[in-house]
């Protein structure tokens, strides 16, 4: 059985990405949920559990096999799963999925590093900086494409939850905490995100963490 090690549910947004991508698999597991920060932290991540990550998470261990970064763990369950569960089964389809989804793995840094996630908190609407700005009207245009050119078949990006809905759920997460305004024709899919099942159980679970990170704690940070 899969043993995953996350971090706090209310503000570890690579974590949340792993932790979807096992849950899509279907497969049983076991969930570990590491504070971070803690007085305990800096000892506990020097443990064997996360030594092949450096002490970062999430952190899938499947037998004597290990895999850390959220999309190398969605990889993982697609081919342990099958890939029809994570990727459109259309070539253009599952090429945009995939490039959509490197992208947001790879970039956005303005929005990561000035809204960290957050899920038990809502903050008025502030202006964004420039970098900020940038990185979410290409968001919007990336969801915008997919909707309109594969989307037709549901309510997420390529119409059935994949794994590039997985890569862009704490986006959705970070638009609601810091008030930003969303197009229109985004509303719905961001509906749609947090209305699903696996969505509400990690909002649920975030909600009853009796830990608080102070830094993570302030608007714009």
């Amino acid at each position: 059985m899969f043993k995953l090690f996350i971090g706090n549910k209310a503000y570890s947004s690579w974590s949340l990405r792993g932790w979807l991508a096992v849950r899509q698999s279907g497969l049983p597991f076991e969930e570990i949920v590491v504070p971070l920060y803690d007085e305990g932290w800096d000892k506990r991540r020097e443990g064997d559990e996360f030594a092949p990550s450096s002490g970062k998470v999430p952190i899938l261990w499947d037998g004597e096999t290990v895999v850390w970064d959220s999309l190398a763990i969605v990889e993982y369950c697609a081919e342990k799963a099958g890939r029809d569960l994570f990727w459109p089964t259309d070539d253009a389809a599952r090429g945009m999925a995939r490039s959509m989804a490197a992208e947001m793995h790879s970039s956005f840094q303005f929005l990561r590093r000035e809204h960290s996630m957050n899920i038990r908190q809502r903050y008025p609407q502030a202006e964004l900086s420039e970098g900020a700005t940038h990185d979410v009207m290409r968001i919007f245009q990336l969801w915008a494409q997919a909707r309109a050119r594969f989307g037709s078949g549901g309510d997420f990006l390529f119409g059935a939850f994949s794994a590039a809905d997985i890569m862009f759920a704490p986006v959705v997460t970070r638009l609601v905490t810091y008030s930003i305004p969303a197009p229109r024709f985004a509303m719905p899919y961001m509906q749609a995100m947090f209305a699903h099942p696996f969505m509400q159980d990690w909002i649920a679970a975030a909600q009853e963490e009796p830990w608080v990170i102070e830094q993570f704690e302030q608007p714009n940070q």
